[in-house]
């Protein structure tokens, strides 16, 4: 029950922030932004789509389930931690890379201090989050292929920070 309760939140908090992003979009696009990255898009939508799945495949796989206290407490504090960045982001954040000629780039909030802190909440999230329920190959697995990814996205995006 703790498991797809979990999940549940887990599933839903995604949908809640790509609603956000899609209404951050729409206000980029308004005001001349111009979309970076489509071409790995996609791969970001399905690792992230197939990491929820591996979570419930190896769940239900295991013979005995137990939930540890001290990562779920980690992970809800990563998530206070993401509400920081989304906060300091402002209308700028986004699960896209986007540009708009001539705004600065943000300097405020926890981005005073870190170049790229929303990459490190998702490294973070996906070892913490199958970690909460001792699902050791998902956290492998998707640690590894999620940082082929973002070793694909952080250069594209650093492109266009230099713009």
């Amino acid at each position: 029950m703790v498991f797809i309760l979990f999940i549940s939140f887990i599933i839903l908090l995604r949908i809640g922030e790509l609603i956000l992003s899609r209404r951050n979009e729409i206000w980029l696009l308004q005001n001349g932004a111009i979309e970076y990255g489509q071409k790995h898009y996609p791969y970001i939508v399905a690792l992230h789509v197939l990491f929820i799945g591996s979570l419930i495949i190896e769940y239900s796989a295991k013979q005995t389930v137990s939930f540890s206290l001290f990562f779920l407490i980690l992970y809800f504090l990563l998530l206070a931690f993401k509400a920081w960045v989304i906060t300091s982001l402002g209308k700028f954040w986004n699960t896209k890379i986007y540009h708009i000629s001539g705004f600065p780039l943000i300097k405020k909030g926890v981005y005073k201090y870190v170049t790229h802190p929303n990459y490190l909440i998702v490294i973070s999230e996906i070892a913490i989050i199958p970690l909460v329920f001792h699902l050791y190959y998902t956290a492998i697995a998707f640690s590894m292929l999620n940082a082929i990814m973002l070793s694909v996205r952080v250069k594209e995006e650093n492109k266009v920070l230099k713009i």
